[in-house]
């Protein structure tokens, strides 16, 4: 069993998906190719960093993929808005997106920020209430 509890996984391979379909909507030519690169790498990372974190060997890497797939969430919601002002994609075709996109930043700065403060709280215990003492 992994550490991510709940339908985070799926959401965010379900967001994926969604950012490769947006991304065939933009224009075929510089601006659409540059930032419809962007906007995939980013879009298809945050799942990718999610499922890496959940079969994370401590809970130190499982912060570090969580912070990493956070980063990208923000990012992504960068390329979405540069997409809408600059004209690329009608805010009415991505406007959802950026909402998934928002709420999911919130999960993963939720989920790093407890797993912070949960290791933070057991470097505070001493050895013994941890169980590490010897016999």
């Amino acid at each position: 069993m992994g550490r991510i509890q709940g339908d985070l996984k799926e959401r965010t391979l379900r967001f994926a998906k969604a950012i490769l379909d947006v991304a065939d909507h933009l224009p075929q030519k510089n601006q659409g190719w540059v930032v419809g690169r962007q906007l995939i790498r980013s879009g298809t990372s945050i799942g990718a960093n999610v499922h890496e974190a959940d079969h994370a060997l401590t809970e130190a890497d499982f912060a570090h993929k969580c912070s990493i797939a956070r980063k990208e969430a923000s990012e992504t919601l960068y390329w979405l808005e540069l997409c809408e002002r600059a004209g690329l994609i009608p805010r009415d075709r991505i406007g959802h997106l950026a909402q998934e996109a928002d709420e999911i930043l919130r999960i993963l700065s939720t989920i790093v920020k407890r797993t912070q403060q949960h290791m933070a709280d057991t470097r505070k215990e001493p050895a013994h209430a941890r169980g590490k003492h010897r016999v």
